[in-house]
């Protein structure tokens, strides 16, 4: 059977398609009678309203309200004699977004591009034009051109080092908290970044180095049966010996010890005797070498500046000199970072098939999804004091950050268990049938692409980790929101409710427009479907 077209086959060149705006206007906006009207009539309220918010921003808004306070904006109560630190800060978070964006661009033949030209003169004009960025200019215009040349580095450094994207994913890590310890202050030998970057830092340099290179099999051999004996040593004098002590509790105080200390070696023993296969011995061993070369490290660079009385450090500033945008930032990263590990270990315990671990997560995504942020926020300041040791009374900071931390990573968890249940049941079959086992299907091969299907859904829940932290005034944090109410509390500022909440309205705008842009090029970029 055929089918016929009435509709004349047309001869001849073919149709000139037409581009450009007034094409794209005709075709889009114009393309009948009341499409045409209902656009003018959209245009002039659009028209009318950018007018009129242009009239009252240049003429009518009272602007003094965050022209004269805008260092307080950023930092909140912080010391002036200590704004350097806030500049350094901010100098070495654009050096490491120009190296990053380098790295990531190291690929293209042209990394100014036109677009982002005029970023750039965008941005420099803003600064010089608006009035309370003139008195820092000669710093804000640095820290761009640390910007740009940061991303010149990258991209060579990119190119020449493969493993660059690695070296700079460590630098972010490390400038976390040496951003603390500009913050805070504190003398160095007992500061955060000390303990974390220097000494566990180095430990574990050491130590994996050592467990690399020692490669004697008498050595790891003898070392794997101490470490055996030393793990039956501590499950059978501590663990044993304290779930016998309500049972021998009556007996001499020596005696138990004794009894205790007997349980221990046989227990070592009996370790020694059972795991006697060569590779599991080695392995012990090489565990022992590194804790070794860890242990040793450590504990070497905790001594060695009491005994050189190595005091140096910078002047503490306590937390609630903290305020602004940086507080605003820091608790949003802290928050962020910490939620994220935790909602995805949250969404593979509430798809395990251990009744124990599901039964536990699930238990508390439900109950802390039940629950509004501000009452977790509030009992954060009140309880967790409770559950820690006599005197012992976290930072109200610190506090915060593990309401937001605990809030968002239950609804961080069913994010990625969203994109968990995505992925089809024959990518595991495919993956065990190569040899894979189970933590290695669900590390390579199932979380990844877990992960890219729950970009949109992760991304929106960091944006609402950052809004989230408006509620923190309520608790007495000044951040943003509460530094703005601090300020607009003044009598002098009675009534420019406008002009502030309009500021930090486009801060806020700003921020989560750009995580959300950079949601969708990592979807971009990780699209693989139609390649």
């Amino acid at each position: 059977m055929t089918t016929t077209s009435s509709r004349p086959i047309e001869r001849g060149a073919p149709r000139v398609q037409k581009t450009g705006p007034i094409a794209w206007s005709q075709k889009h906006l114009f393309n009948s009678a009341f499409n045409s009207v209902l656009t003018v009539v959209l245009i002039g309220i659009l028209a009318y309203a950018a007018y009129s918010t242009l009239v009252w921003g240049f003429t009518q808004a009272p602007w003094g309200v965050v022209t004269e306070n805008f260092a307080q904006f950023m930092v909140g109560l912080y010391p002036s004699a200590f704004y350097w630190r806030a500049w350094a800060i901010f100098a070495m978070v654009l050096a490491l977004a120009g190296l990053s964006w380098g790295i990531l661009a190291r690929n293209q033949k042209k990394i100014f591009t036109v677009p982002v030209l005029i970023g750039f003169g965008v941005a420099a004009l803003l600064l010089i034009a608006l009035p309370m960025t003139r008195p820092y200019l000669a710093y804000s215009l640095g820290s761009l051109a640390l910007l740009a040349g940061g991303a010149v580095a990258g991209q060579s450094l990119g190119r020449q080092y493969p493993k660059a994207a690695t070296l700079i994913s460590g630098g972010w890590f490390i400038s976390y908290f040496a951003v603390l310890y500009l913050l805070g202050g504190n003398t160095f030998t007992n500061s955060l970044f000390y303990l974390v970057v220097i000494q566990a830092g180095l430990g574990i340099l050491v130590g994996w180095q050592l467990a690399a290179r020692v490669g004697v099999p008498a050595v790891t051999k003898w070392l794997g049966k101490l470490g055996l004996l030393a793990i039956g040593f501590v499950l059978g004098y501590y663990v044993l010996g304290n779930l016998l002590y309500p049972i021998l509790g009556g007996l001499p105080y020596t005696v138990f010890l004794g009894i205790a200390a007997a349980l221990g070696i046989a227990l070592g023993l009996l370790l020694v005797v059972v795991f006697t296969a060569p590779e599991t011995v080695h392995s012990v061993g090489k565990v022992v070498l590194f804790l070794s070369g860890f242990a040793i490290v450590f504990g070497l660079l905790g001594w060695l500046p009491q005994l050189l009385g190595l005091d140096f450090g910078l002047t503490t500033v306590r937390t609630n000199s903290w305020g602004g945008l940086t507080l605003t930032l820091f608790l949003a990263i802290s928050g962020i970072a910490l939620c994220f590990p935790a909602g995805v270990l949250l969404a593979l315990g509430r798809r395990s098939k251990l009744p124990l671990i599901r039964a536990f997560s699930v238990t508390y995504i439900e109950l802390v999804r039940g629950v509004p942020l501000i009452s977790i926020l509030f009992m954060g300041q009140v309880l967790i004091p409770l559950f820690l040791p006599e005197g012992m009374r976290p930072d109200p900071v610190v506090r915060a950050i593990i309401g937001l931390t605990i809030f968002s990573s239950a609804y961080l968890a069913e994010n990625v268990r969203a994109g968990l249940q995505a992925v089809p049941q024959g990518q595991s079959e495919a993956a065990q049938s190569l040899g894979l086992n189970k933590p290695l299907t669900m590390s390579l091969i199932v979380l990844p692409q877990a992960l890219k299907t729950a970009i949109p859904a992760i991304v929106g829940q960091f944006i609402s980790l950052f809004q989230d932290t408006t509620l923190l005034g309520i608790v007495g944090l000044l951040e943003l929101l509460g530094m703005t109410r601090n300020l607009l509390a003044s009598p002098k500022y009675l009534g420019d409710f406008a002009p502030a909440y309009v500021f930090i309205g486009a801060i806020y705008w700003v921020f989560c427009y750009g995580m959300s842009y950079g949601s969708r090029r990592v979807e971009e970029a990780l699209n693989t479907d139609l390649r």
